[in-house]
């Protein structure tokens, strides 16, 4: 079974937000074993609209669509979707309800117009509530296909596929068993961990296919099988998987669901008991977001400092002046200080540091452009690694952050 994914707005297609929401469509249809044909991102124009559901109901057998339902002049798709099917608008007092529900509670504002308009559907339209917005979902049928159709906001739009449209296409499709085994590996590049596990790979049954994730600094092995039979894939994974892991295990780093590893870290850290704070310079910051942007991370992470310029090690870390003199800012010795000091300054059980020279420039060391120290500290040692990690600026802050998670993670996995 086959989908494609409609996304409306001149705001994607001109570069202003990013289409984030196709990536999370697919993710949750891949799970249920629906492939996806086609994303295709239009402009706000009904001829244009139409043209692609058109083209959509010929390749796919679910056709999902999100944006363009909001309560302005230039949110079309209702209109759009009446005039595919031959339909008119209705009011649903179900939707003008949840609306009047959310003025009351949340916006404290006069209800307009424009807004009770959100109430109006295609009559021919089953209403998917949306608990956290204005604008319904809606799902239709037409020639045996299923046309969805969703809320651009991402938050809306995702509450609506997990809460609505997933368990309804289980009820009305029968799907093939799926699976994904993510494993995480660092240290070797895509070409020459392919080569190390050529001879594994080219045995795969056919049902199996392994796709190689590469990112900055690690490699991603995903494999995936599809089958009918949810008892054989179980098996055959669980097989295929043990005789992997012996060929890779010095680069192996951990088994990854759909969650990243600094999701993984706070899981493992609050099952421990234990917690975590970061010194960071070259990074400026990015590891503490990450870690942040996660609920529940107060849980196991106390703090951060970004002590970008030298006088804010000292000032700040009580880095030695003579450290910095003698070693230079850029170094394993002054990342290790920062590390220590940013244990003591949190009282955590870990801590990270981060100092290097991401470019364009040299700034405050000589060291090469690329060069990056990261220090990890718990209450028995604290220890640096040295990293070359290119010359772009961008790929070497998060080089270093994801070189600074996976040293973490290595820590804690030997408690």
């Amino acid at each position: 079974m086959q989908a494609e994914i409609i996304t409306i707005g001149d705001e994607i297609l001109i570069g202003q937000i990013l289409d984030t929401n196709s990536a999370f469509i697919s993710k949750a249809l891949n799970k249920i074993g629906v492939s996806v044909y086609q994303i295709t991102s239009v402009q706000d124009d009904m001829a244009h609209i139409i043209k692609s559901m058109k083209e959509a109901e010929e390749n796919a057998d679910i056709i999902i669509i999100t944006g363009g339902l909001g309560p302005t002049k230039d949110d079309i798709t209702k209109r759009t979707i009446c005039d595919y099917f031959q339909d008119h608008l209705v009011q649903s007092e179900a939707v003008l309800e949840n609306i009047k529900h959310i003025w009351k509670t949340y916006i404290k504002q006069p209800l307009a117009q424009v807004n009770i308009d959100q109430a109006l559907v295609p009559s021919k339209a089953s209403v998917l509530m949306n608990k956290y917005g204005s604008a319904p979902g809606m799902w239709m049928e037409k020639n045996g296909k299923v046309f969805i159709s969703l809320p651009g906001v991402p938050f809306e739009m995702k509450a609506l596929m997990d809460d609505e449209v997933i368990p309804r296409l289980r009820e009305t499709y029968q799907f093939p068993y799926i699976e994904h085994i993510t494993i995480l590996t660092h240290g070797l590049g895509e070409s020459s961990l392919a080569e190390r596990i050529e001879a594994w790979e080219d045995n795969l049954p056919p049902f199996i296919k392994l796709a190689y994730l590469p990112g900055l600094g690690r490699v991603r092995l995903r494999l995936s099988a599809k089958s009918n039979d949810r008892e054989m894939v179980e098996t055959e994974m669980k097989a295929q998987v043990k005789m992997l892991l012996p060929q890779i295990e010095d680069v192996f780093v951990s088994f990854e669901t759909d969650e990243s590893i600094e999701v993984l870290i706070g899981r493992q850290l609050t099952s421990l008991g234990k917690t975590l704070s970061i010194a960071e310079s070259c990074t400026g910051g990015k590891m503490a977001q990450l870690i942040t942007k996660n609920p529940g991370a107060s849980k196991y992470f106390k703090g951060s400092v970004v002590t970008y310029a030298s006088e804010s090690k000292t000032d700040v870390l009580q880095v030695p002046e003579a450290l910095i003199e003698a070693h230079s800012v850029v170094s394993g010795p002054v990342t290790e200080a920062m590390a220590r000091r940013a244990r003591e300054l949190f009282k955590t059980d870990y801590a990270i540091a981060t100092t290097g020279n991401a470019g364009p420039d040299k700034g405050d060391s000589d060291v090469e452009i690329g060069t990056v120290y990261i220090a990890l500290a718990t209450k028995d040692h604290v220890f640096s690694e040295k990293f070359e990690l290119g010359n772009h600026r961008t790929k070497v802050i998060m080089k270093a952050v994801n070189k600074g998670f996976e040293m973490l993670q290595k820590e804690i996995l030997k408690k």
